[in-house]
C-alpha cells in the first residue's frame, strides 16, 4: 500500500516519519539520512543513538520556531540546534502546536541496547482526532496492553527491537485499525521483515507497507 493510502504520514525510511494536519502542522519524528522533508513546526525524537537523533538531519529540518519534545540525553546533544526543546519521560502528556503528545515506554527486554531505566521514548499523538503510536525502539512490552491507537507504527527488523514475528505480536496486543512496519532497509533487516510482518496478520487488520519518500 502506497503512502497516499494513509493520510498526512509519509515514511522517511528506517524509524523516520512526517505527519501533517489539516491545518498544515508539520510533525516530523526520528529523521535519518533524509534526502528531502519539510521544516518542522514539531519535531520529535525517541533517544540519542545517532540513527533516530542525527544533528545532520536535525539541523537542516528545524525552523526558528521549531519545537523539539524529547528525551535528557537527546535534548542535550540538540541544544545548539533549538532554542525549544521540551524534556519528557514515560507517562508526560504536553500540547505543543495543537497536537497532544503522549510520551510512553520504549525498550528491550531481552537484549541490552535500550534499557528501561534511560526512559527512552515512543509516543502516542493525536493529530486530526486520531491516535498515532511511533513504538520508538521497543521490544513487546506489556504497556502496549494499555494503548488505544487508531495507527500503530511497529518495528519489524529484529537485532536492535522487535522481530516481524514479535511485532506481530505487538500488533494483535495493540489491535490498531491501521499498522505500519518500520525500522528496517537501513542498518538492520529488509523489505522482506515488512511483507513477512504483513503476510502474517494475513487480514485482520489494515496493513499499510509505505514506500520510502
Amino acid at each position: 500500500m502506497s503512502t497516499d493510502r494513509i493520510s498526512g504520514i509519509q515514511w522517511l525510511g528506517h524509524d523516520g516519519f512526517v505527519f501533517t494536519s489539516t491545518e498544515g502542522i508539520v510533525v516530523l519524528i526520528d529523521p535519518f539520512q533524509v534526502a528531502a522533508a519539510p521544516q518542522a513546526d514539531l519535531m520529535l525524537i525517541t533517544h540519542v543513538h545517532h540513527d533516530h537523533c542525527s544533528p545532520e538531519d536535525i539541523a537542516r529540518l528545524v525552523k526558528p520556531s521549531t519545537v523539539i519534545v524529547t528525551e535528557a540525553e537527546s535534548a542535550e546533544k540538540l541544544t545548539s540546534l533549538c532554542g525549544d526543546i521540551r524534556v519528557v519521560i514515560p507517562g508526560d502528556r504536553l500540547t505543543v502546536c495543537g497536537i497532544h503528545i503522549e510520551a510512553v515506554p520504549a525498550y528491550n527486554v531481552d537484549k541490552k541496547f535500550h534499557p528501561k531505566a534511560k526512559n527512552w521514548l515512543g509516543f502516542i499523538l493525536t493529530i486530526d482526532g486520531k491516535r498515532i503510536y511511533h513504538a520508538g525502539d521497543t521490544d513487546l512490552i506489556p504497556e502496549m496492553k494499555g494503548f488505544s491507537v487508531d495507527i500503530a507504527l511497529l518495528p519489524v527488523s529484529g537485532t536492535y527491537v522487535m522481530t516481524a514475528e514479535e511485532a506481530v505480536a505487538a500488533a494483535r496486543l495493540i489491535n490498531p485499525k491501521t499498522v505500519i512496519p518500520m525500522h528496517y532497509d537501513t542498518i538492520v533487516g529488509s523489505l522482506d521483515d515488512a511483507r513477512e510482518f504483513a503476510a502474517a496478520l494475513d487480514g485482520s487488520m489494515e496493513v499499510a507497507v509505505l514506500e520510502r519518500r
